[in-house]
């Protein structure tokens, strides 16, 4: 009988985006990168759009893109971020999805995703019908055709979930064995118990709804899949296509399907190079001529279900107690914390619940006085979600409104849906998946929660706030210094709250460090200056200003005032308050130009004070990036100092440092940390120049490895990354540059001497690409005798051998 293999990849991270300003900010624990999702971009999803097949010497002979021959689907809100800041991983993964539709007999590998990562089973019915709209409008959006699948987030099911999908024209889902309590054959009345993941998952089955309507199961199987994930067998890929192969069975009589589903993160986040161990499993099981690799919707057409199962409902594939992982203290967790309990999920689904049901009837009732169908508005609201342009808005509102609205009408109508997509966004699964209540998943959907409070409070003046509060107060923490959810929610929600006065603050401090244009887009929001003057004397300045400031996403602005003094360094004072008029600005400029020319820098501070009642703002006012942006120019002259002490520390005893590390002495610490401190520094200084002086850079590395000091590994490597990068796409552009092309070979040679873990990803690429349309031009030119051209390949092959990439003799 026939044999299949299909494997799946959930592809997801929960949506780290600041909910005020629509932008992931700086994230520390990502160094070098700027956030999480950009280090799992170039770990695994990256990876997997141009995974390397190696030969018997571990030279590149194949790069591939795993999402063409696999399952896959990638979470909506991960999309989004992958489309605006990794635009080329992005259009791979859409481009993978029309090959795949050329390879598995018109159906396409993606699947489509519940909006934002919500537990269905526990959502109630209308965001179970938002959520799967929206899921499929995103997805119709992007890949351009309507979903065959869709993956439920933790498989977490119940039989209203899959109404909703079967009514939405979903074909098929995927769960875990032991979600199914019995089967049977279509047509049959005998049913068998499979309980306890005693299900055969090699074929699909078939689920009749009390709609009356139906929907396909594909069980995916969870030995092999779990072996994947946590048993390490993405470290052989030959390993990997054996034990999949194993799965078939010479028992079964009907066309078998061995297919895995696992986090996609398993494929070079969790498991490095599991990519290649999928790309080399794949190409095996291709080669052996014992399988055909497939996708549900190809077996699904080929193979319809001939059995029919009952489920278990209220079950997911990451909770052994079903779906209480995210309602209860059930012992589901991360192990890392013994002692720790989570009794804080039910009290936190608790406040959460109070407060979407405590605001749906004002949004409907408000809402309705403006728009037709205020939940039919919510379903249809992903339009304008993923496009933002102010013409999609209004077709939208022109579309929903009972008549011609005002524009403060238009305003609160956004606001309201705004309201409705925070109170949905709240749920995501991973703010209950963890250990501890004040996690960064955690504080994440509290943020939601607290957006969703300030639009309500601005809507309908309802003080619900400290309801709220009280509510999170029942959620204890496992931390002595968090308390509980409202001790939280204070540290962690309310300051990182923002409003169209902090925005102005934000630009009225950055406006002493950059030069804005009179409009100016900051995050999601659009400032219009009015005014601005800045006035200087020595270190010391001082800018006055007007500026009109816009959400970009409600609509909303307001006129502000500010003025901000500068004293040299870390040290900054300003005030914003909303503007009162041309005339008070004028007074205002008028009365701190007089102290400031009088260096009255005291009167100016009692100004900044009395004109803006205590509202001031500093550096800590500005918004993550551009405060690190600011303060690295301020710190380094501060770092130049002590740089400057630990390289005289160090060129003075380098001759003792030498005599001693010929001895075989370690260096004393004092000596160790001046080299590191030295040597870092002057490895990003040569790194940073426009003129790259290989020599000196080789001589620092050695240098370094001599005294077996710390380099900053990653941060190099990072560095490291982008030149070469760089320069592989000069020589794209410009294959006959032979001094480029001799640099970037050097280069490379540094690199691979230096030991040290470069990410050659996007060089390895280029290089690829170059091999297959540059090369062979040069090489036909090089055997009728060009010498240029017999040059260029030679050099260009040490280039590929430096490369770790297979070049044709």
């Amino acid at each position: 009988m026939e044999r299949y293999v299909c494997i799946h990849g959930h592809f997801y991270q929960p949506p780290r985006e600041n909910p005020w300003l629509e932008a992931i900010e700086l994230q520390d624990s990502a160094y070098p990168y700027h956030d999480w999702n950009e280090r799992i971009t170039v770990e695994c999803y990256a990876p997997n759009a141009a995974s390397r097949i190696l030969d018997q010497d571990n030279r590149i002979k194949e790069i591939v893109n795993n999402y063409a021959k696999i399952s896959f689907n990638f979470g909506p809100t991960l999309l989004v971020w992958m489309e605006h800041n990794v635009p080329d991983v992005y259009q791979m993964i859409l481009h993978a999805d029309q090959e795949s539709q050329e390879r598995f007999s018109g159906h396409g590998s993606a699947l489509a995703q519940t909006y934002n990562h919500m537990i269905m089973p526990l959502a109630n019915c209308r965001d179970k019908h938002t959520q799967v709209r929206w899921g499929i409008r995103d997805f119709e959006r992007r890949f351009g055709r309507q979903p065959e699948g869709m993956w439920l987030p933790e498989t977490a099911v119940d039989l209203e979930t899959l109404d909703v999908l079967a009514a939405h024209g979903i074909r098929f889902t995927v769960l875990a064995q032991y979600q199914a309590q019995r089967i049977r054959k279509i047509g049959t009345r005998t049913w068998t118990d499979v309980a306890g993941g005693h299900l055969d998952p090699s074929r699909p089955y078939e689920v009749r709804l009390p709609s009356g309507r139906k929907i396909v199961i594909f069980f995916y199987d969870g030995p092999i899949s779990r072996a994947v994930a946590f048993e390490g067998l993405l470290n052989d890929g030959q390993r990997f296509a054996r034990r999949i192969l194993d799965g078939f069975s010479d028992t079964r009589t009907w066309p078998q399907i061995v297919n895995l589903a696992t986090d996609g993160e398993s494929y070079g986040h969790h498991h490095r190079f599991g990519d290649m161990a999928l790309a080399y499993a794949l190409s095996q099981l291709e080669a052996s001529g014992e399988v055909k690799l497939t996708n549900y919707g190809e077996f699904l057409e080929r193979f319809p279900p001939t059995h029919e199962v009952e489920l278990v409902e209220n079950t997911s594939w990451s909770c052994v107690h079903g779906i209480e992982r995210w309602r209860s203290d059930c012992g589901c967790n991360s192990g890392s914390h013994p002692g720790w309990n989570q009794s804080w999920r039910a009290p936190l689904r608790r406040a959460l619940d109070w407060l979407r049901d405590t605001l749906a009837p004002l949004y409907e009732r408000r809402l309705s006085e403006i728009l037709q169908d205020p939940w039919a508005a919510r379903d249809d609201f992903i339009d304008v979600v993923l496009d933002r342009s102010p013409e999609n808005s209004e077709r939208f509102l022109v579309e929903h409104a009972v008549r011609p609205l005002n524009s403060s009408e238009k305003i609160m109508a956004r606001q309201l849906l705004e309201l409705q997509r925070h109170l949905m966004l709240m749920y995501t699964s991973c703010g209950w998946f963890f250990d501890e209540l004040s996690g960064l998943e955690t504080v994440q959907i509290l943020q939601y929660a607290g957006r969703a409070v300030q639009l309500a409070r601005e809507l309908f003046g309802d003080h619900l706030e400290d309801d709220f509060i009280s509510r999170l107060s029942e959620a204890k923490s496992n931390l002595p210094e968090h308390r509980n959810g409202a001790r939280i929610y204070e540290k962690f929600v309310k300051p990182a709250r923002v409003d169209l006065t902090k925005v102005g603050a934000h630009y009225a401090v950055s406006s002493l460090f950059e030069s804005y244009a009179p409009s100016a887009k900051v995050y999601c929001y659009t400032v219009d200056r009015k005014y601005y003057r800045v006035l200087r004397s020595g270190r010391a300045k001082v800018a006055v200003g007007r500026a009109k400031v816009t959400s970009q996403i409600t609509g909303e602005s307001a006129t502000v005032s500010f003025g901000v003094l500068h004293f040299g360094d870390h040290n900054i004072l300003g005030g914003v308050r909303e503007s009162r008029g041309q005339e008070a600005y004028q007074t205002l400029l008028k009365d701190i130009y007089d102290a400031f020319t009088r260096a009255d820098l005291p009167q100016i501070i009692r100004l900044l004070d009395e004109q803006f009642g205590g509202m001031t703002y500093s550096l800590r006012s500005l918004f993550r990036d551009e405060q690190r942006r600011i303060l690295e120019p301020i710190v380094a002259a501060t770092l130049a100092e002590a740089e400057a002490e630990h390289r005289q520390i160090y060129e003075h005893h380098a001759p003792l440092m030498r005599f001693l590390t010929d001895l075989g002495m370690p260096l004393p610490k004092v000596f160790a940390t001046a080299a590191e401190v030295v040597l870092n520094a002057d490895l990003q200084r040569a790194l940073r120049s426009d003129y790259l002086d290989l020599n000196a850079i080789s001589n620092l590395l050695a240098e370094a490895k001599s005294w077996n000091v710390n380099i900053d590994s990653a941060g190099i490597g990072y560095s490291l990354k982008r030149v070469l990068g760089h320069m592989m796409e000069r020589l794209q552009a410009n294959p006959s540059d032979e001094v480029l092309l001799r640099r970037l070979e050097s280069l490379a040679e540094v690199i691979r001497s230096s030991h040290l873990n470069v990410d050659l990803w996007k060089t390895q690429n280029l290089y690829w690409e170059m091999l297959q349309s540059v090369y062979p031009e040069y090489r036909d030119r090089a055997k009728r005798g060009d010498d240029e051209a017999r040059a260029w390949v030679e050099r260009f092959a040490l280039l590929g051998d430096k490369l770790e990439v297979r070049v044709p003799e």
